[in-house]
């Protein structure tokens, strides 16, 4: 039976294979009005005995929310596309950061203003649910700590 839990930006434990996994220190920026998209950042742990694959994302934040992966070529240049699933093996655990893997919230039906937050549901393979609580910091934030 898969459950939801709630959790402003700390850690939330959830259903996936078990419940065993746990996501850390979620946070994003303010943006500036809804016309360009939004990103939210956080380490998700797998504790468990067993592989997760997260499959997806979703916010009444965001129409169009997905896991999106920056890279950069031997040249220097960035280029940010879907990542599809993503597999967590026992005992690792992924970071969504920027620069690198990242929620990215296409579509804001409402600009994230600094203060608020908002839910964040991350989806398992097995149907497990995880969502947290997802501070909004400052459009300049580095991450939680500044």
């Amino acid at each position: 039976m898969a459950f939801l839990l709630l959790l402003t930006g700390l850690s939330a434990p959830g259903f996936a294979g078990s419940e065993d996994v746990v996501v850390e220190s979620a946070w994003s920026r303010a943006s500036i009005g809804t016309s360009r998209p939004g990103a939210a950042y956080m380490t998700v742990r797998n504790r468990g005995d067993d592989a997760v694959t997260l499959t997806k994302i979703a916010t009444p934040l965001a129409m169009m929310p997905q896991i999106h992966e920056t890279k950069t070529d031997s040249a220097g240049l960035s280029s940010m596309a879907p990542a599809g699933e993503i597999t967590i093996e026992p005992g690792q655990s992924v970071a969504l950061e920027p620069g690198g893997l990242h929620a990215m919230l296409m579509k804001l039906q409402e600009p994230m203003a600094e203060g608020e937050t908002f839910p964040l549901t991350l989806t398992f393979s097995d149907g497990g649910k995880v969502t947290v609580e997802v501070p909004i910091l400052g459009i300049a934030a580095r991450g939680p700590e500044g």
